[in-house]
């Protein structure tokens, strides 16, 4: 009783202290951290090596992959060519635009993991927003809550995603069928919210338009044989995440390898092809994951999640209702990676009690939604928010906790009420 009390007391305090963000968030994280291994029950075992409890070394490799893919890419002068031609595209309008950057950002996170999409959108973002003197920070608080969405499209999309439907033994079609007219409905509704979240946003200066509008995006392309190179090596690694069951490759040596290969055929210098990995981002993961590990370790998790399950009374409806209200905000509190590892057999055990309904799979897809969408709460309810954080800080338009949080709010709110709706007309009503 005391190591979950002294692991639930630690994980509070680092959590108030980032969100009054009175300190550097990585450094609290560490502190954090470190004020767990004062529990005897963790030890080099359970940091570095278990995978309910350690860090997951996999979403770390994976993208410090991808930012070195990335760092390759840029000085192709790629982003520089998206950038003109999504501005020309949408007639320089910056409600357009960002639209347009969310479909792109859909698009992708339908093949890849959310993470690794907006590693790859964010510099596009930076370069459009730079050359219309507009703050980035608003396109890359939408890309990533466009990337939690849709990253319940498809089995593929978000690291809970991959949990919960191997978990549930979903095959990539059924998964697809039941989850993405859920997504399609709430990414339309975010689209339809852009206007009151950044409300004044989307006036921008007439003259830096037509200034981009005569810009040729051709001349942009510095380096055509290093591009041909990154588009053989960033097709290779889009295939192995899609195919990472069938070839038996983490996404995470998938991006390592692509990482290296890039490395070696560029021929660059240490200093162009790490100039986007984001150091501090990754050390906040490491210290975030061992201060969930240890809630996980100390049982407190657990008992959350079993007394929700206790509260069901064996209706499929009361199930679901409390799965997805939990999902929703126990995900936007922790990041919802080991929230996923361990509800995940709960539900499992909840779902083959109660037939009818749950044999549908109503309570994986109320799981699902509320694990993945919940995220989008608080800048470390999910991986894709941690990433652009990071990213908007370092270019300079930093988001604080509570901006981030205030919008995230509304937006998961109306993703909660849409979701509900969708499961009772989807597998109650209709069902």
């Amino acid at each position: 009783m005391f190591h979950a009390v002294y692991a639930t007391t630690v994980f509070v305090v680092a959590y108030v202290l980032i969100a009054t963000e009175r300190f550097n968030k990585t450094l609290v994280a560490l502190a954090g951290a470190t004020a767990m291994f004062f529990l005897p029950l963790i030890n080099s075992d359970e940091v570095f090596y278990s995978r309910d409890t350690g860090v997951n070394w996999d979403v770390l490799f994976l993208l410090l992959g991808m930012m070195i893919i990335v760092s390759v890419v840029r000085q192709t002068g790629a982003f520089e060519y998206v950038a003109i031609w999504s501005v020309k595209r949408a007639r320089g309008s910056l409600l357009r635009i960002m639209i347009l950057l969310m479909l792109v950002t859909a698009l992708g996170t339908a093949v890849l993991d959310n993470v690794t999409t907006v590693l790859l959108i964010a510099p596009v973002t930076l370069l459009v927003c730079d050359r219309l003197a507009v703050s980035p920070a608003p396109f890359l608080v939408v890309e990533a809550l466009t990337a939690n969405i849709a990253g319940a499209a498809t089995l593929v999309g978000d690291p809970t995603s991959i949990i919960i439907g191997t978990g549930a033994h979903l095959s990539f079609i059924t998964f697809t069928a039941n989850m993405a007219p859920a997504v399609l409905i709430v990414l339309a509704a975010l689209v339809g919210l852009l206007p009151r979240l950044y409300p004044g946003f989307f006036a921008v200066d007439p003259q830096r338009v037509a200034d981009v509008m005569s810009l040729n995006e051709r001349e942009a392309i510095g380096d055509h044989r290093l591009l041909a190179q990154c588009g053989i090596v960033l097709t290779g690694v889009l295939a192995g995440f899609v195919m990472h069951q069938q070839i038996h490759m983490e996404p995470s040596l998938v991006a390592m390898t692509g990482a290296g290969i890039l490395i070696v055929a560029s021929g660059l210098s240490r200093e162009f092809y790490l100039s986007s990995v984001e150091w501090e981002t990754l050390l906040f993961f490491a210290g975030l994951f061992v201060m969930v590990g240890a809630l996980v370790r100390t049982g407190v998790i657990k008992e959350l999640a079993e007394l929700a399950s206790q509260l069901t009374r064996g209706d499929a409806w009361t199930a679901t209702i409390l799965i997805l209200s939990v999902s929703f905000t126990v995900g936007s509190f922790i990041n919802n990676v080991p929230y996923a590892a361990t509800m995940t057999p709960i539900v499992g055990q909840l779902a083959a009690s109660m037939p009818g309904h749950a044999s549908s799979g109503v309570l994986w897809w109320a799981l699902l939604l509320g694990t993945v969408l919940g995220g989008n709460l608080t800048p470390i309810g999910a991986s894709a928010n941690v990433v652009v954080v990071g990213i908007a800080q370092r270019a300079g338009s930093p988001v604080s906790f509570w901006d981030f949080t205030r919008r995230g709010a509304v937006v998961t709110a109306v993703s909660f009420v849409l979701s509900l709706g969708y499961l009772w007309l989807r597998y109650f009503a209709l069902g």
